[in-house]
């Protein structure tokens, strides 16, 4: 794995509110005039919320509805806002060497809950095949140890931190801090600095993205770029924005690293993605 060198280590998009988020969709030409319940629509096939019983508390279960993005691509939207884990039970390249192991799209492309509209707010991929296995209050975990489960989880991650900027437990489990990154991350909260969620005029421009790209994998980290549709075209064919994130493999499972300098998350136009992993 190439590594970046060192870097200067200060807020991530956790601290600084929905900063990438935005800088993502001015970048993808995604204006705010959007709302959510334009081209959204009730999916009376989608399994009806229901609720189950974990260790004394009862949490939704299923899903409650489907919606169309801004492309008019569907949507669920999970009883749970957390979403819902799929049962895992596909099989597809498991160590290095094997054909595909950096190409491959995780398992099934299509189907419920396959893509999840995270608390009223981001669309992330779920999978069968490399996690999540499952869902603990706003926490995703059980990723499988492969550039697939790498590039689930930092998507996953980053969201999932996003949307939840002031849930210092879901940052401490999910992402590799420092100490001094927590003091940072507790003297912004404490000064107010901090946002309770994403905005509701950015909600409807978290849409799903289209592609990633293992930039580089190790046992130990990874290096995903991730590619997301823009609304502009040029010369009449699509553009994406890319977008690169990277992670390690810790306590068996996937940590974000903190967003530390301009080069962790890169914004990037792309005229193609050719060679991309599709999702």
């Amino acid at each position: 794995m190439t590594d970046p060198g060192p870097v200067r280590e200060r807020p991530p998009l956790t601290l600084l509110g929905v900063g990438a988020g935005l800088a993502v969709a001015i970048a993808a030409g995604v204006t705010v005039t959007a709302t959510r319940d334009g081209g959204t629509s009730a999916d009376p096939a989608v399994t009806a919320s229901q609720h189950a019983t974990v260790t004394g508390a009862s949490i939704p279960v299923g899903f409650a509805g489907r919606e169309t993005d801004l492309f008019g691509r569907p949507v669920d939207v999970p009883a749970n806002p957390a979403g819902v884990a799929l049962e895992q039970i596909s099989s597809l390249p498991t160590r290095q060497g094997l054909p595909d192991w950096l190409t491959a799209a995780p398992a099934p492309a299509e189907g419920e809950g396959v893509w999840q509209k995270l608390f009223g707010g981001p669309v992330v991929r779920f999978s069968s095949s490399d996690g999540p296995a499952r869902i603990e209050g706003n926490a995703a975990l059980g990723f499988a140890h492969t550039p697939r489960g790498a590039a689930l989880a930092a998507e996953q991650i980053y969201w999932r931190t996003n949307a939840n900027p002031r849930d210092r437990d879901l940052l401490l489990r999910l992402v590799e801090v420092t100490s001094q990154y927590l003091a940072e991350y507790d003297r912004l909260v404490e000064a107010g600095k901090v946002s309770e969620r994403i905005p509701e005029k950015l909600r409807p421009l978290l849409f799903a993205s289209d592609a990633f790209r293992i930039e580089s994998y190790a046992d130990d980290s990874a290096i995903v770029r991730f590619a997301r549709k823009a609304r502009e075209t040029v010369d009449g064919q699509p553009t994406w924005v890319g977008m690169r994130l990277a992670v390690v493999w810790r306590e068996n499972d996937w940590k974000l690293r903190p967003v530390t300098d301009e080069q962790q998350v890169q914004i990037e136009s792309l005229r193609s993605i050719e060679g991309w992993t599709r999702w």
